[in-house]
Parts: C-alpha cells; structure tokens; sequence
C-alpha cells in the first residue's frame, strides 16, 4: 500500500497551486471557497516547499468571495499589497534579504485638453463639482485616464463626456508631476492639443455646470488664468500653439519583444523623421564621393 506523507497535517499532494513569476517568486491564485483552518494548513506547508526551493516572494491574489481567508494569511505573515474591486493581493517574503518586491502602483494619469477652433477659440468648462464648483473658475476639460486606457484614447473620451465635442488627438505639449496627491499617491498630469471634430456643445450636466467656446485673448485675460501657475503655463501653450509651431509630442506604435503586445511611445515624431531623412542624405552624400 501507498504510504501518504503528510505536512503541517496535509498531504503532500495538497500543496496550494502556484505558477513561477519571472523574479524568483510564485503567484497563487485561489478561485474555489476553502476552510480558513485547512487553507492554513496548506499554506504553511507550501512555504516549507518554496522555502526549499529557494524562493523569493509568494503573491496570493484572493477574490473578494474569499474574504475570509485574509485573517489566516496575515497571521502567516503576509501583508497587503493592492486591492481593487473584485480582489486583494497579499505578498510575502520568504529569504532573510533585502525585501525586493515592488511597491503598489505609485502614480494615477490625468489629462487636459486644450481643444482650439479655427477661429481662435478655447473649448472651456466651469466644474460642477470638486474643488472649484462653485468658484466661475474657467478651465480645459480635464479627467483620469482610466485602467487600460492610452493617454490619447482618455482625452478624447474625457472631452467627448464633459462637453460633447468630437475630437481628434495631436499631441502631448507638456506634463506635470505632483506628490501626495490622492490617498498618498503621485499624480501625471498631461496636456494635450486636440483637434475639434465637431462644435456643438452638449455639457455633462452631472459634472459640468457650463461649457463655452472662449475667444484665446479673453481667456488669457482671467485673472486667475494669470495668476495661477499651472493655469498660466496652459494659456501661454494656447497662445503659442494658435500664433507658431511648438513640437509636442505624438503617439508612435511599438511592438513588445516579449508577447507581441502593442503599446505608445510619446515622441517628437516629426524631428525623429527629420534627423533620420539628413543622416540618409548625409550617408547618400558620401557614398556618392567614394
């Protein structure tokens, strides 16, 4: 008969299920509800295993129906790494080394839009909530980018919600960095020229109290557009955008070396093709002397 070795009182074959990562560590994922106390069981007995085995950090991403087990593995000494709606990942450190595992995302992505018309006027909203509801404070169209979403796809959605203007995306013009923002969080703030597609403006009336086309001068004018810093930098983007050129930066396709996946490079892609078509000509030039 077939001896059954046991660990921590379960059976060998009754290890949690993990997969590796690729720094040395494992993810488990449960999926199927568990009693606390066998999930117990099975976990001590899979970190005796990894332990062994030499592994670094353990993952285990519990959906929101196994609430329950989060005690147990606490007790086991893992701690919390993220959450989002329908899960908590919790992590644990198996060798006695510097803990190397990466921090929960540190920023959020939010965009605005500058959108100019070919008479030389500014799509601008006044805000129905947050900080300056109620304030007649004029400004871009803002918004978060959300989970998944590319920079230029989010500003035109945000554009389309606030104000119901149809645009086209042209290019990042600048960005800024802010700190401590949102729940301790790091904040990207990007600034965007758009292109408008349509002109017949239908605001959001949950978010937005009133939504105009704004002559530049008059908005550059405000007192609180030249008073306040960030609100001044976009107007002197608007002036400069509307008189002369000022490269931005443009989406560009790049295809991963892992899996294929695509994903967008912000780049002056217009100086890139300049400096590439001169060192052709240039390469031209000289082929033609030898």
């Amino acid at each position: 008969m077939e001896k059954l070795v046991f660990q921590n009182g379960v059976k060998k074959d009754q290890l949690l299920s993990a997969v590796n990562d690729y720094h040395g560590g494992v993810i488990v994922e449960l999926k199927e509800p568990m009693d606390p106390n066998v999930f117990q069981n099975m976990l001590k007995a899979s970190l005796s295993k990894w332990r062994l085995q030499g592994k670094k950090g353990v993952w285990i991403k519990l959906p929101i129906e196994l609430v329950n087990l989060v005690e147990t593995a606490v007790k086991e000494g893992f701690w919390y790494h993220h959450a989002e709606p329908h899960y908590l990942m919790l992590v644990y450190w198996i060798p006695e080394t510097e803990n190397t595992i990466p921090a929960n995302a540190s920023h959020r992505v939010g965009i605005g839009a500058i959108v100019l018309n070919d008479k030389r006027e500014l799509l601008v909203v006044q805000e129905n909530s947050g900080r300056l509801k109620g304030t007649a404070v004029w400004k871009i169209p803002t918004g978060i980018v959300e989970e998944g979403e590319d920079i230029f796809e989010g500003a035109i959605r945000e554009v389309k919600e606030e104000t119901g203007i149809d645009t086209e995306f042209m290019e990042v013009l600048a960005f800024r960095q802010t700190h401590k923002v949102l729940f301790g969080k790091s904040d990207l703030f990007f600034i965007c020229m758009m292109r408008p597609l349509s002109f017949d403006i239908q605001k959001q009336d949950l978010e937005i109290e009133a939504a105009q086309w704004m002559p530049i001068e008059e908005y550059a004018a405000l007192p609180f557009v030249q008073k306040h810093g960030l609100f001044k930098y976009i107007k002197d983007l608007c002036l400069v955008k509307a008189e002369r050129n000022y490269p931005g930066f443009t989406p560009v396709p790049v295809t991963s070396f892992f899996d294929a996946s695509t994903s967008f490079l912000y780049c002056n892609k217009d100086g890139l093709d300049q400096e590439s078509s001169a060192s052709s000509s240039l390469k031209e030039d000289l082929e033609i002397e030898t």
